[in-house]
């Protein structure tokens, strides 16, 4: 989702100013009646307004599965570590304006979830400029969310409220240029350049970026390519050189029931000896069983690589997680949702693994129960 939110946001860029005059021409040629200055007076002024959105986010969650020493151990993902109590997410603030072929994006965000997210300065989460020269090419610089994925760092946007391996796998954000260029009606591409991954500095090198998007009927797809260098990256080597091929995939079936995919494969070389990286598949499935309530499904595949050389075990894992989001008003969303992990591997024969009982005479597996509520403004 990750993809489909900025490429959204892209063609809603793209898009203001043809649409604009598209109104306006449609209202001069079959209305002989001439709109109200004040009318006239808000819609100019809207044009140019500063947009403020943003969110806040908290939860309860209860592991259920314990160790050996009655030690509960929180899932391996992203922004929810807390057990057996609350916690909040974060409070979050996007601002947006955009006049004639210039604009620009500044979020910001303070909690646990931006301090995971946002790396070395935890409250910036973008911070970005986009001029548009014409409405096929927009460009954008400075910090934005990643293309890469189905789901992102906003709480609201995900139909989950914990993460998958995928997402907490990265890459979260880019520091950078890229170009967006609507090709054909329902097709799109992007190209870039960045920093390291998740970082506002570059060291020491850079990444290059693309996509691929096409919409046909309900169908939305997007194919991901980024490769560079990461610092430390490979057992704690540098200079590694990084490749990572991502498509996600949304099918809307129906006007209440929708299917999604993410599939990933990141892999890394240092001097032609393969490195660390990860691969998986995750498929999402939702369900508007009424106005108010969906249900909503994930089921995900998950492995780590080990360098060329090394063994290392206990590193795929299974998870599937069942939410309900139930709106209430129009602003605030109630997330009931239980998720259960299970490793590929025993811990009596593998320790070190992504789920990892230190060597428990037990399966690696968590279970837990998450509530978690939602507000956006």
């Amino acid at each position: 989702m990750k993809t489909l939110f900025q490429f959204t946001f892209a063609a809603l860029l793209l898009s203001s100013t043809s649409l604009f005059a598209q109104v306006e021409a449609e209202v001069s040629s079959t209305d002989p009646v001439e709109a109200p200055a004040a009318e006239k007076e808000a819609e100019e002024e809207d044009e140019g307004a500063l947009q403020m959105s943003g969110f806040v986010d908290a939860y309860y969650q209860n592991i259920f599965t314990k160790d050996a020493s009655d030690n509960s151990l929180g899932f391996p993902t992203s922004f929810t570590p807390e057990d057996g109590g609350f916690s909040v997410g974060m409070v979050n603030l996007l601002l947006e304006k955009a006049v004639g072929k210039v604009g620009f994006v500044g979020q910001v965000g303070f909690g646990p979830r931006a301090n995971d997210a946002n790396g070395a300065f935890p409250n910036l989460q973008q911070l970005y400029v986009t001029y548009s020269p014409s409405d096929a090419v927009t460009f954008t610089m400075g910090q934005f969310g990643t293309f890469v994925g189905y789901e992102v760092i906003d709480a609201p946007v995900n139909v989950n409220y914990s993460t998958s391996y995928l997402f907490s796998y990265g890459p979260f954000f880019h520091t950078g240029l890229k170009a967006d260029f609507a090709i054909a009606e329902g097709f799109g591409a992007m190209v870039g350049v960045f920093n390291n991954t998740d970082s506002r500095f570059n060291a020491p090198g850079y990444y290059f970026g693309g996509q691929l998007s096409a919409e046909v009927g309900g169908l939305a797809a997007y194919l991901n390519v980024l490769t560079g260098t990461d610092e430390q990256d490979v057992v704690g080597d540098e200079d590694a050189t990084t490749f990572q091929v991502d498509l996600t995939a949304t099918y809307q079936v129906s006007e209440s029931f929708m299917l999604g995919l993410n599939a990933s494969d990141k892999s890394t070389s240092l001097d032609g000896n393969s490195g660390d990286g990860f691969t998986g598949v995750a498929v999402y499935v939702t369900a508007g069983l009424s106005d108010n309530f969906s249900l909503n499904l994930r089921a995900e595949s998950f492995s780590e690589k080990a360098p060329e050389g090394i063994i290392i075990d206990g590193r795929s894992v299974f998870a599937i997680t069942a939410s309900g989001n139930i709106t209430l008003g129009d602003s605030f969303v109630l997330i009931p949702e239980v998720r259960f992990d299970s490793s590929g591997d025993f811990a009596t024969t593998h320790s070190g693994g992504i789920i990892d009982f230190g060597g428990a005479d037990e399966d690696d597996s968590i279970a837990s129960f998450i509530l978690a509520g939602v507000y956006s403004f």
